[in-house]
């Protein structure tokens, strides 16, 4: 089939979506791509929720898709962003170990880093503050690649470069349904009916039930996690001068609460990461029935609750109480007060959990005749979008 006879439709107009179709449009210029976004505007979930931090690649198990996604997806942002006059800043973090205990585990994520070819290096304390002199450690890994961007000016530059090639950028139309005749999907939505020789499924938040529509029932399910963020008011800005992380814990997702600053020049702290009453319940308060009843309906999501109901309630404690949430953050930086921090918007992330209880960790893409569901895309999603885009484009070349 020529690319001129090629057509696709994309559902999800995140900085996912929007790379794909980029990578798409480069590899086959005469194809014909229908992007569908459900909201007015492009990037206004995860992608417009994101911290903005552009990861080095240190935590991932080397050989996963995360490890080889982020360290290539970095460098074509990087280079995209020169290409496009897109500010971003190569500022550098720390991970910092505050007691003996963590010491293992931070000698753990060096040699993932090391593995992942990182340059990173084991500091002690008073170098730690000579980087960021009110950060508490008694150890720390530089990490002098990491940096900070705006993704959602990225997507907003994607999507300007792919309406200028012809890609159909449909905003306010949601995928209502998906059917296989043939060798075409028939892709429905609230707009109209698209027929393509592919459909590919980038919809984050949705995108299990996307997934449903189309005929395919993946065995992991999403649950939405909101994480909650403070920003420090201006005068307490200069107690994080760039990137300031704990050590996690390497059996979750989550990299725990930390400071960030922004690359408009604000400084974030947080997150913590609490069960969301709605799929896109960005306030504490947003409770959609259906998405709740669904989520307490899997047994793979019971489980999790079950499993880490510990951890849950320290999270839960930290979302109901800024005393505590404070506390968590002066394990960091002591001098950080409540007086100093405002509440900013939280962001909504879309966690794929199996069966069995466990978090999925790394990304998952699932292939079907002419469909492609990419089931979970969590943090360093953002950072490594543009080669997940690559290889997405690619699995469709070679029939991988």
């Amino acid at each position: 089939m020529s690319d001129s006879q090629e057509r696709f439709v994309i559902a999800g107009g995140g900085i996912l979506g929007l790379s794909t179709a980029y990578r798409l449009k480069q590899k086959r210029p005469a194809c014909s791509i229908t992007l569908l976004e459900k909201e007015k505007a492009l990037a206004l979930h995860q992608t417009g929720h994101n911290s903005g931090v552009l990861h080095s690649g240190m935590y991932y198990r080397p050989g996963s898709l995360k490890a080889e996604n982020c360290r290539e997806g970095k460098r074509q942002l990087e280079v995209f962003c020169d290409t496009h006059d897109i500010p971003y800043d190569i500022c550098g973090k720390v991970i910092v170990a505050t007691n003996e205990d963590q010491l293992a585990m931070l000698e753990t994520i060096y040699q993932r880093g090391q593995g992942n070819g990182v340059r990173c290096e084991i500091i002690d304390g008073d170098a730690l503050r000579d980087l960021e002199p009110f950060a508490a450690g008694i150890r720390a890994i530089h990490v002098p690649e990491a940096g900070i961007v705006d993704y959602r000016q990225v997507c907003l530059k994607l999507g300007e470069l792919l309406v200028a090639q012809g890609v159909h950028v449909r905003l306010g139309e949601a995928v209502t349904g998906v059917q296989s005749r043939g060798d075409e999907q028939v892709v429905e939505s609230s707009g109209g009916v698209y027929t393509a020789h592919y459909f590919i499924n980038c919809a984050g938040l949705h995108c299990d039930r996307l997934a449903r529509l189309g005929g395919y029932d993946p065995e992991a399910r999403i649950v939405p996690f909101r994480g909650e963020y403070f920003l420090l008011k201006p005068e307490a800005r200069h107690l994080c001068k760039n990137l300031i992380y704990p050590v996690p814990d390497l059996n979750f997702p989550f990299l725990g609460v930390h400071v960030t600053r922004t690359i408009s020049g604000t400084v974030a702290c947080g997150p913590n990461a609490v069960l969301a009453f709605a799929r896109e319940g960005y306030r504490k308060t947003d409770l959609n029935l259906k998405d709740l009843c669904e989520t307490f309906a899997y047994r793979g999501a019971r489980r999790l609750f079950r499993k880490h109901f510990r951890m849950g309630v320290g999270e839960m404690h930290r979302s109901i109480s800024k005393r505590a949430f404070v506390k968590a953050l002066q394990h960091l930086v002591p001098e950080i007060q409540a007086g100093q921090l405002e509440a900013a918007d939280a962001g909504i992330r879309a966690q794929a959990v199996a069966p069995d209880g466990s978090l999925i960790d790394d990304f998952l893409i699932a292939r079907r005749p002419g469909q492609l569901h990419v089931l979970n895309a969590p943090s360093p999603a953002a950072t490594s979008a543009l080669n997940i885009g690559n290889i997405l484009a690619e699995m469709i070349g070679t029939g991988a």
